[in-house]
């Protein structure tokens, strides 16, 4: 009986290259390794130019970081256009030309359309991008984007903040963060750029979780706020000493330190929105109610702002609620 013959050899074979854009397999779904983000070889893009948004974008370019935007007022991105900016006459323009991008709109319709719409961000990604929300939205929205993201190869991460406008321009947020830790992690350059609190919260969704806890804490917190320094007008005190002695106490917060100052300066220019505050609550209360959770403190902060935006006040700051508060005891706050 004949010897088996041995398969020949080829010499000539040369194994494939493996490249950072090889697709990995992973619990049955497709996912892109991690791309090293650093200024000058990643590209990134940017939605949304408002209050906070034109100077986190401004912060990224500063740091040499090439960068497409797109807003739906384009007046609003002229000055980071004058920084080197490029236009992009919509999301998926934007994310067609980055191999990141960033968003902050208004509320969760904008962030379903920034994301999903016919020309949204995703429509544009490649599988390897990188999308991260900054809007304040709801949980379950943040989730349904990652999972959407993950079928096309793509990365998404939520990462609300706190801060303000102050914090936005002196880049000092707080930025609450849910995704895959990896991914997070290589964004440390861009992150590292807008705040200095950066902390990773956990999986998709778990961001906003932690920016609806952040809310809470602020809404009645702004109440008492308010009611403080409207008790110390009527009693006759010096709203500034006042402000020396309580501030640095126990019953010192950084909304006190940072909005009773404009309060008592009658500057009600938005740090944060009246309306977007209320969007907020509205979503804190409806995870709370899903969770079987009373939050009284809350309904109660949002019928006072609801109360607020129906005087006319909705495009102000969340300082404003001292208006509203004070005309409940006939006081005329920016008159007295």
């Amino acid at each position: 009986m004949p010897l088996p013959v041995a398969p020949r050899l080829r010499l000539d074979y040369k194994p494939a290259k493996i490249t950072l854009s090889q697709l990995t397999q992973e619990q049955g779904m497709l996912k892109m390794a991690i791309r090293k983000i650093e200024p000058g070889t990643t590209r990134l893009g940017w939605i949304g130019t408002g209050v906070m948004g034109s100077s986190m974008c401004g912060h990224l370019l500063a740091k040499g970081f090439g960068m497409t935007i797109y807003s739906r007022t384009k007046a609003k991105a002229d000055p980071l256009l004058l920084k080197g900016a490029r236009w992009a006459d919509s999301p998926q323009a934007v994310a067609e030309q980055s191999d990141v991008v960033f968003s902050i709109v208004g509320f969760p319709r904008d962030v379903r359309e920034t994301m999903f719409g016919a020309q949204g961000a995703l429509a544009g990604s490649k599988a390897g991008n990188i999308l991260v929300d900054m809007t304040t939205s709801d949980p379950s929205l943040a989730q349904e984007i990652a999972a959407a993201a993950k079928a096309q190869g793509v990365h998404s991460v939520d990462a609300p903040v706190s801060g303000g406008d102050v914090g936005a321009k002196e880049a000092r947020l707080s930025i609450m963060i849910g995704g895959d830790k990896e991914v997070v992690d290589a964004l440390s350059p861009c992150f590292e750029a807008l705040g200095k609190t950066i902390i990773y919260q956990g999986p998709a969704g778990a961001g906003q979780h932690t920016k609806m806890t952040n809310q809470i804490l602020i809404a009645t917190n702004m109440i008492g706020v308010c009611e403080a320094l409207l008790y110390a007008y009527r009693a006759g005190l010096n709203l500034e000493t006042v402000m020396q002695s309580v501030t640095p106490g126990a019953a010192g917060s950084w909304s006190l330190a940072n909005l009773g100052p404009r309060i008592i300066a009658n500057n009600f220019d938005p740090g944060f929105f009246v309306e977007h505050f209320i969007k907020d609550m509205g979503i804190a209360l409806d995870e709370a109610n899903r969770m079987g959770l009373a939050l009284p403190g809350l309904a109660l902060a949002k019928q006072l702002y609801i109360a607020l935006q129906a005087q006319g006040f909705g495009r102000h700051g969340t300082h404003a609620l001292q208006l509203a508060l004070a005309s409940l005891s006939g006081v005329d706050w920016r008159q007295r």
